[in-house]
């Protein structure tokens, strides 16, 4: 494998499958198998997950409501979302741990760093949730923080598109992928990746970043085992 240790960033929206809200238990399902034959690789697994299919703090703070109660409730549908996952993982037959970024004890452990990663290399999947615990902050800055945490080879940053394009490839047809690009060329073309405090947050800490698309099975798989899958951005 070409990575020993990963934080898989994966958005609320993704859980959704083809419905227009919620969660798809068959789409949790075929993720839980996508970790699984990495997880029987060796390869030691934490994963990051937004709540966009539930509630954004952002479009709520839009329509009036106050953006840090906003911010609090997203926090909250990225827990659900992290139950969610963790119960398919298990179904999958995934030894996992959910730690929380704001604390929920009955319900998953506080995050903390050195038990986090004494699950790791128990061989366990840590789900982090509640973000970063702050307002203001998004699950991309949450994954980038906690991957620098845990001391991550990479961020894997599933989506449905399959990497990083010149300009949107679901509206402009003319647009071309990148195998490969680094950070200041991402930054110049201004292309979308991340999330500007994660991005630079990434950037600042060396740390690689892989966007691919994780709906299509088996493409966990290759990313990890080092084929050229998705769009790689580095230094």
């Amino acid at each position: 494998m070409q990575y020993k240790r990963i934080l898989l960033k994966l958005s609320g929206e993704a859980l959704m499958g083809n419905r227009q809200y919620g969660i798809d238990p068959d789409r949790l399902a075929e993720y839980a198998q996508d970790i699984k034959t990495i997880i029987d690789k060796g390869v030691e697994v934490a994963i990051v997950i937004g709540g966009g299919n539930i509630f954004r703090g952002v479009a709520g703070a839009s329509r009036g409501m106050d953006r840090v109660q906003g911010d609090h409730m997203g926090m909250l549908a990225t827990v659900i979302n992290g139950l969610a996952l963790q119960s398919a993982c298990e179904d999958a037959g995934i030894q996992t741990r959910l730690q929380t970024a704001i604390k929920i004890n009955e319900v998953a452990e506080p995050f903390i760093r050195r038990k986090a990663m004494r699950h790791l290399e128990k061989g366990r999947v840590v789900i982090f949730g509640g973000g970063t615990g702050n307002p203001y902050f998004t699950t991309d800055s949450a994954a980038v923080l906690r991957a620098i945490e845990i001391e991550a080879d990479v961020i894997l940053k599933g989506t449905r598109v399959d990497g990083i394009y010149t300009a949107d490839p679901e509206k402009d047809k003319e647009a071309t992928k990148f195998d490969y690009i680094t950070f200041d060329d991402v930054l110049k073309k201004g292309l979308k990746v991340m999330d500007t405090t994660a991005f630079t947050l990434s950037q600042e800490n060396k740390l690689p970043i892989i966007v691919f698309d994780m709906n299509t099975p088996g493409n966990l798989l290759k990313v990890v085992s080092g084929e050229t899958i998705g769009t790689k951005v580095n230094m």
